[in-house]
């Protein structure tokens, strides 16, 4: 399928590994113009070196923490208009919730959310000009499934749909979407590292460990596996293809069917 991105431009942010990595190698392997971003220039360098000579379009990269705002000035002022924005970049960490501190809501805040608020209202005129854009924010099931050892992980989440819903609203009757991708577990380099801790910990191999995962932790999958991150990202790039013109507004679950809801 071709996905008509040939002409586009976009930027994909918390890029150089994980679902972000994933999301620059399907857009780019569709001839858009992807600019990769990681917060250290090694990084942006190492991926950028490795997606380039494989995708048919261009792989550009920006080095800085786009969760600040000097550095979201400084991707916009070197690339000022981008067809496509991907507000990937996020954290995460298990905390018990009497031990998250004040500092910790506002971090998580920040990059979670506040980061993507930010460089969509930077590109947002741009594509209101041209009247053609796509937005996407990526979330997580754990905005609906919010995880008891991370609360607030869970509330930036589910903060990240409220903001895209409520852009999209605002976005009425133009050629612009929004939506926000809910993965479930998926298997990034955090996952691998998490798995193999638990397991060296408790005598278990790597597929013990990842068995007893779905069967503890997370019961409700069907397909009681990880996700790969290819599979996200192919959901990905088809939303910001002029092909998903008509969805917008929506919370699209790549979840393997954790969310138990028909709805």
């Amino acid at each position: 399928m071709d996905l008509q991105l040939q002409d586009k431009i976009a930027l994909v942010t918390g890029s150089t590994a994980g679902i972000g990595y994933a999301i620059v190698s399907a857009i780019a392997a569709e001839g858009a113009t992807v600019i990769l971003n990681g917060r250290t220039q090694a990084a942006v360098d190492k991926a950028v070196a490795e997606l380039a000579p494989n995708v048919s379009g261009k792989v550009l990269g920006f080095a800085g923490d786009l969760s600040t705002e000097a550095a979201a000035q400084e991707v916009f002022k070197q690339h000022p208009k981008v067809d496509i924005l991907v507000n990937n970049l996020g954290i995460y960490e298990a905390k018990p919730f009497e031990e998250i501190t004040d500092e910790d809501w506002r971090h998580f805040f920040d990059v979670n959310v506040l980061g993507g608020a930010r460089l969509s209202r930077l590109y947002l005129p741009a594509m209101k000009q041209q009247n053609w854009g796509r937005i996407i924010f990526t979330s997580s099931e754990s905005a609906y499934h919010i995880p008891a050892e991370m609360v607030h992980y869970g509330m930036s989440k589910a903060a990240q749909i409220a903001v895209a819903r409520g852009l999209a609203e605002s976005l009425a009757g133009t050629n612009i979407t929004v939506n926000s991708i809910l993965p479930g577990p998926t298997q990034s380099r955090g996952v691998s590292e998490f798995l193999e801790q638990m397991a060296a910990r408790e005598g278990k191999t790597l597929e013990q460990a990842e068995r007893e995962f779905f069967t503890d932790l997370r019961p409700t999958s069907l397909i009681q596996r990880f996700a790969s991150t290819a599979e996200v990202a192919s959901m990905v790039a088809y939303l910001v293809s002029p092909l998903a013109a008509a969805t917008t507004g929506a919370a699209v679950r790549v979840d393997g069917g954790t969310v138990k809801s028909a709805f």
